[in-house]
């Protein structure tokens, strides 16, 4: 990255994309200031894109990740899952706070471009992870249900280059939908919050996504669990003696979602259009562990726990459990024509929304370095959890599947 003179004179501290141990000192939501001596010593990392979490391979690799966290333990994670091309990437640069209008400095995650749509191509790999001067841990995923992903997997013969369920072998197709499920089971198992983004005010897909991966997560353990902290044995704990440790402490872990639908058009964002949104949200998940689990936490700033417009609507209490965002198009001419929200003023309440949020705390305290370590350690339950398993083979025998 280039670097301009007069960053000395600077009022405010160069922002960061990964931070390095020992040299943050800001608080959590402390942006920082010109009386933070740290901030000149801060390296720039020159290779921020080969740090995925998650491989193509479909490999969890913790190494190079690893130094960047502490053993801090007031921490959160945030990560985010949709289709391709509904602004994922964009909406986790918002949470972290990046100035596009900086000179010479790179979003902290990479935006798709006018050239990568039209090559059908996507830009996150895996699980990408960035860390803010916060410690907030984000993680932007590869788009699911991708046809682009699709492509690169398949072979002449159909079949998968990557091994998604252990020792199974698999069609394309089948092994794409596998990977989105699981991809979801990790995220709400190893996130605090994360953030379900959806294409249009029409499109409920994620919907049933985030359902499937309610029915299919159980027995996958949090990051902080002894069993996998301090394992008995070279093996793991089966998923039955998970679920007996998960349910001795009440409910099954599950990270907080917020449900984000991007792209409406002005007219998708009616009060009307808006109530009834949420009123469908509210029954589609009803009976799932998101909403039974959101009883026991709620926001930090209950005032703005559901509002995703400028206007405030009454709706029942068990809708403002779970939060629900709308974003309107971007409107590339840049004219003010938004009639009930602009699309600066919305992803500024979604981002304010996220960092005000108290999702629910791990079983145990933990630090950034143990999660990420543990973390890896549940990405091998869940690849080979016998639940999803069982579920593989029905969609196989069925032919149910995205095709």
């Amino acid at each position: 990255m280039s670097s301009t003179g007069g960053n000395a004179s600077s009022s405010t501290a160069p922002k960061i994309l990964l931070a390095k141990p020992g040299l943050v000192t800001a608080g959590k939501f402390n942006r920082g200031g010109a009386d933070d001596d740290s901030a000149a010593l801060r390296p720039r990392i020159p290779s921020i894109g080969s740090l995925n979490l998650l491989s193509d391979s479909w490999e969890l690799h913790t190494d190079r990740f690893l130094p960047f966290l502490t053993d801090n333990t007031d921490f959160t994670v945030v990560g985010v899952i949709g289709p391709p091309g509904v602004g994922k990437s964009t909406i986790m640069n918002e949470i972290y706070g990046f100035d596009s209008s900086s000179p010479g400095m790179l979003p902290p995650f990479a935006i798709q471009s006018e050239e990568i749509r039209a090559m059908a191509k996507h830009c996150t790999v895996g699980i990408e992870p960035r860390v803010s001067s916060e410690r907030i841990i984000l993680l932007d995923s590869q788009p699911v249900f991708s046809p682009s992903v699709l492509a690169e997997m398949i072979r002449p013969d159909g079949s998968s280059t990557i091994s998604v369920i252990m020792g199974e072998s698999l069609s394309a197709e089948l092994a794409n939908e596998m990977m989105s499920i699981q991809l979801g089971v990790l995220l709400v198992s190893i996130c605090h919050i994360i953030i379900v983004v959806s294409d249009g005010v029409h499109d409920l897909s994620m919907w049933r996504l985030m359902s499937t991966v309610d029915l299919l997560k159980h027995g996958i353990p949090d990051p902080s669990s002894l069993s996998l902290s301090h394992p008995q044995s070279s093996s793991f704990l089966s998923e039955k003696e998970n679920k007996d440790k998960n349910g001795e402490g009440g409910e099954e872990y599950m990270a907080t979602p917020v449900f984000v639908h991007t792209k409406l058009r002005d007219e998708d964002l009616s009060p009307h259009n808006l109530a009834q949104l949420r009123k469908g949200l509210s029954q589609f998940f009803s009976s799932s562990s998101f909403m039974r689990s959101k009883c026991h936490y709620t926001s930090k700033d209950t005032n703005a726990s559901v509002h995703a417009n400028s206007q405030s609507h009454k709706v029942d209490s068990d809708s403002q459990l779970l939060k629900l965002f709308l974003l309107p198009s971007k409107h590339k001419d840049n004219l003010p024509r938004a009639q009930y929200e602009s699309y600066e003023s919305a992803f500024w309440k979604l981002r304010d929304q996220v960092l005000s949020m108290s999702g629910p705390s791990f079983s145990r305290t933990v630090s950034e370095r143990d999660w990420l370590k543990n973390s890896a350690k549940i990405w091998d339950l869940v690849r080979n959890s016998s639940i999803i398993a069982d579920y593989c083979k029905t969609l196989q025998i069925s032919g149910m599947f995205r095709r």
